[in-house]
């Protein structure tokens, strides 16, 4: 309680200091939403108060001090792209509640070696997988309490463990549902009425990047346990019925998704609402003759918390753009537009990945992206290219077990130091900070 009261008192502090230096430079109104982030990523970070709670809190504080109006700040709960996220989570809680996830990973077990190397390229892409689908925390607590019986050598409960943290975080932005941040830059698309980018197109542009960074994370992870052999119980089950349904639901919206999306200049696509059709593949879930899903049972495992995490994201970014202080922002960054492009979006790309470190990749993404997008409109600089760097950047976060989830989880189990995971993490971070700039500059130009 003391302790809770002691972060809270905390939080207030650094606010309030936020607001009176900043009222120096910004008008009363910018300073205030300043403090306000400032008291939210604190409480956000410290755990002061319960992640729902401070995701709330914008609707008492936004309209208190002026930044935004109650109905402007209420308006981002009930953003459509939540309820993109809401279906989603529903096929994600059918896929568990089934165990199609343990038959998925299985399969994908078996395609490998069963090598030191082999268990460690296919618990990194097992892991990519199903987190695309799954949140990534979910995906690393299934998956690494299975890794870790898998060997008795440390070294190895180290590298397998790694593995599944870094696959998890890699496959989160293979599609628009994988991880937050994606839905943040859908949502700020919309916002601005900008043209969104479909389903299929979005995986169609990140696979090679999410190929690349398997690829990449496996290999050197590997490197040093030599050829090892594994033994690994492997159950050879046939799909039950429930899974066989979840499974028809899947290759059904799979389909209507790439119905859905257009391929110029040959197919303009269906033109549906793609929250729609998620969430009607989820609420399908609930109905006969499916009935994978029972309300009374399920409805506590919709992670509610997340979604209004999503509304706080999205009033930060509306309220960014209404108080002018993106404008503001960015006129100090457009004297950095006079450098090459593609050395500015290395910049983007380096400051977003490593601030991800310390901060909510959600939060950090609320704020990066109205700065991004005044700027490319200022400047002429292609805007959807820099924000879907930008997104993809506050995924990758490998050095620090506070930067993710599965970063955590990997070292909760005890067989993953700090020391390890920054050598390791500094290097992907690198990596993938090269491999999104270059894919971006030379593959999604003029795709985007």
């Amino acid at each position: 309680m003391q302790d809770d009261v002691k972060k809270i008192t905390i939080a207030i502090v650094l606010a309030l200091l936020a607001f009176a230096l900043l009222n120096l430079a910004l008008t009363t109104q910018q300073a205030a939403l300043v403090g306000v982030l400032v008291l939210l990523i604190t409480l956000w970070t410290n755990e002061g108060l319960a992640l729902g709670v401070v995701s709330l809190m914008p609707i008492v504080l936004f309209p208190s001090l002026g930044i935004l109006s109650t109905k402007e700040t209420t308006l981002n709960y009930a953003h459509p792209i939540i309820y993109l996220f809401l279906g989603g989570f529903m096929l994600a809680i059918a896929v568990e509640k089934t165990g199609l996830h343990t038959w998925i990973a299985d399969r994908v077990l078996r395609v490998f070696p069963n090598s030191a190397r082999g268990i460690i390229f296919a618990l990194a892409i097992t892991s990519g997988l199903l987190s695309s689908i799954l949140s990534n925390t979910t995906t690393t607590l299934l998956l690494i309490s299975i890794a870790l019986y898998l060997s008795d050598d440390p070294k190895l409960k180290l590298r397998f463990a790694l593995a599944i943290a870094y696959g998890a975080s890699i496959g989160g932005i293979l599609t628009p549902i994988g991880t937050p941040p994606n839905l943040i830059l859908l949502g700020i698309m919309q916002e601005h009425a900008m043209a969104p980018i479909p389903f299929f197109q979005w995986i169609w542009m990140v696979a090679p990047l999410s190929f690349l960074m398997f690829l990449v994370v496996s290999f050197t992870l590997s490197l040093g346990v030599g050829d090892q052999k594994i033994q690994r119980e492997v159950e050879h089950k046939p799909l039950t019925r429930p899974q066989k349904k979840v499974v028809f639901v899947l290759i059904s919206l799979m389909s209507l998704l790439l119905l859905n999306a257009p391929i110029a200049p040959y197919w303009s696509g269906l033109g549906m609402s793609e929250p729609v059709i998620l969430l009607s593949a989820g609420l399908l879930l609930f109905a006969p003759p499916l009935n994978i899903l029972d309300w009374m049972q399920d409805k506590d495992k919709i992670p509610y918390r997340i979604m209004m995490l999503f509304g706080a994201g999205f009033s930060i970014a509306m309220a960014f753009s209404k108080t002018g202080l993106a404008d503001h922002i960015a006129s100090y960054l457009i004297d950095m537009t006079e450098i090459a492009p593609l050395l500015l979006l290395l910049i983007v790309a380096t400051i977003v990945t490593f601030t991800t470190e310390v901060t909510s990749n959600t939060a950090l993404i609320s704020i990066m992206l109205p700065v991004i997008y005044s700027v490319a409109e200022q400047t002429g600089l292609d805007t959807r290219l820099f924000m879907m760097v930008a997104t993809l950047c506050a995924s990758f976060a490998f050095m620090l077990p506070i930067a993710t989830p599965p970063n955590a989880i990997a070292m909760s189990s005890g067989v993953v130091d700090v020391k390890t995971m920054v050598k390791y993490g500094v290097l992907f971070n690198v990596v993938g900070i090269i491999l999104i700039v270059v894919i971006a500059k030379f593959f999604w130009s003029g795709i985007v």
